[in-house]
């Protein structure tokens, strides 16, 4: 497909009501719709948001009597290269179906591309013009038009591209338009930084115009831990200090920076991971119910959660680096930067009390995988001396084989009154054959067309997870803290299983859960 192929196939209308506005109580948006990449060659760009937004087309939430979509970064290439550097990313490996092959065409026809700097008006007048030209020939109702920038850029241009699309680039009226901005992490890298970010964004936004994106939001088996706590009676007694023992949330690579050690070095694990995607996991686990599913009132509650987290203590902290993560020419020498750690977090409250929060996230271990863990406590009176066999276990696995399962104390089967551990079994792509799981920017850039910021990081949630974890970052980044060495392709520090241990983690041994063959 070059670039003297672009057409596109005349597609069935989709009336006066978009599918992208269909939500209860809401009226249906009539006006265009312009979705403005920054970062558009990026690699982010090319492998998520792009890829994103042709799978909402093709399921008919862009319906291209509505949207155009615009890359803009400093390349100087032309709308047809631009569209044939994505083509990789959205055309399958193996052979395209011709259903396939009009999809990209005609979602490829909807970009075209805009290049300017990110710090000076002439770029972003530019961008506006070519809006502007969309939304005439678009629009049925005059004020109606809706802007989505979505920065697929380093937090560092984040304040200068902010003040350009405000000096440039707004709706020019609020007759129903709107502006909206998409920022994705890292955040600043520690709380100072962050909120001298949220100040800069937050003197040109309102807060109901910013989504600060954490794609671990948008994962099928994240979105669905509120629903698994809250409309099931059988967790509601449960799901407390007085039968919860501990519970693990982990993120686990099998391999190491590949290539991205010079960026990743800035920095680490923590803030790579756990200070964002696994601190957004534990708020829902442990989060009291909301008054509603309203995006504030659930946000409200994973505050609270936050803002009951007890300092960090030195020995409940484990940090590693895999042996040959320096032999990165990008990376220094006397490179400090954790690869692997282990943080216990402890929430001061009426429910969790006592209870560790166990966060663990590495790279160049021997296994991929991200899950949460909550084990539960020993049976009083253990009259089938089943102890040694492990204890119950409700585990939700993020990815990869996303399942949910419960591990269970049963009899073995036979003449023997013998006991042996198994489990209750939900896994995705057995139950849900045929089913696609959608990715979690489709579903973020979604909710964020549609005003719904229910899965997106407020000001105060951010600051207060930054809060959490500043004291100890800064440790690290003065050499006070120092990472174990540990050989890739091992489950890490042999340290962090000690401490595992010592806050009371049971490893099941002989037990090993089998995604279920179709």
């Amino acid at each position: 497909m070059g670039s003297s192929e672009w057409h596109i196939e005349k597609r069935s209308s989709f009336g006066t009501e978009s599918p992208l506005s269909r939500e209860a109580g809401n009226p249906p948006e009539i006006g265009s719709l312009s979705i403005v990449v920054f970062g558009a060659s990026g690699d982010l760009a090319k492998k998520k948001t792009f890829p994103a937004l042709f799978h909402l087309y093709q399921q008919g939430f862009l319906p291209p009597d509505q949207v155009r979509i615009f890359g803009y970064a400093r390349t100087n290439i032309s709308d047809d290269e631009l569209r044939n550097r994505l083509l990789g990313y959205l055309v399958p490996d193996k052979g395209a179906s011709s259903k396939q092959l009009e999809d990209v065409t005609g979602f490829l026809h909807l970009i075209k591309y805009v290049s300017g700097s990110y710090d000076s008006e002439d770029g972003f007048r530019l961008l506006d013009k070519e809006i502007s030209e969309q939304e005439s020939s678009i629009n049925k109702v005059e004020g109606s038009s809706r802007r989505l920038f979505y920065l697929a850029l380093p937090p560092s241009v984040y304040p200068s591209v902010c003040k350009m699309i405000k000096t440039c680039c707004m709706n020019k009226s609020d007759l129903g338009g709107w502006t909206r901005v998409v920022v994705e992490k890292p955040f600043g890298k520690d709380l100072g930084s962050a909120e001298e970010l949220s100040t800069q964004i937050g003197e040109l936004f309102e807060e109901p115009q910013i989504y600060r994106i954490d794609h671990y939001l948008g994962k099928e088996l994240v979105q669905n831990l509120l629903v698994l706590r809250f409309a099931n009676r059988l967790f509601l007694p449960l799901w407390n200090r007085d039968n919860i023992d501990n519970v693990q949330i982990v993120f686990r690579e099998d391999f190491g920076t590949e290539g991205r050690g010079g960026y990743f070095d800035q920095y680490g694990i923590i803030r790579d991971i756990i200070q964002n995607h696994l601190l957004q996991v534990l708020c829902l686990v442990a989060m009291e119910k909301p008054v509603s599913l309203k995006p504030e009132h659930i946000r409200d509650e994973k505050v609270k959660v936050l803002e009951s987290v007890l300092p960090i203590r030195d020995d409940e902290v484990v940090l590693g680096q895999y042996e040959g993560y320096k032999d990165d020419p990008t990376v220094p020498d006397q490179s400090n930067t954790p690869t692997f750690a282990t943080v216990v977090l402890r929430i001061h409250n009426e429910r969790w009390e006592g209870v560790p929060f166990i966060l663990k996230a590495g790279k160049a271990l021997n296994s991929r995988k991200a899950e949460i863990r909550v084990q539960f406590k020993d049976v009083p009176g253990d009259i089938f001396k089943c102890k040694k066999q492990g204890r119950n276990e409700f585990v939700i696995r993020l990815q990869p084989s996303e399942a949910i399962y419960m591990k269970l104390s049963v009899k073995q089967p036979g003449l023997e009154m013998s006991t042996v551990q198994s489990e209750l079994d939900l896994s995705y792509r057995q139950r849900y054959q045929g089913v696609t799981i959608p990715e979690a920017y489709e579903r973020l850039i979604l909710d964020t067309i549609r005003g719904d910021q229910q899965h997106f990081v407020r000001r105060d949630e951010l600051k207060a997870s930054w809060q959490i974890f500043t004291p100890l970052l800064h440790r690290i980044d003065k050499g006070e803290f120092n990472p174990i060495p540990y050989q890739p392709g091992s489950r890490g520090p042999a340290e962090a299983d000690e401490l595992l241990e010592k806050t009371g983690y049971v490893q099941t041994h002989g037990y090993i859960w089998i995604p279920p063959t179709l």
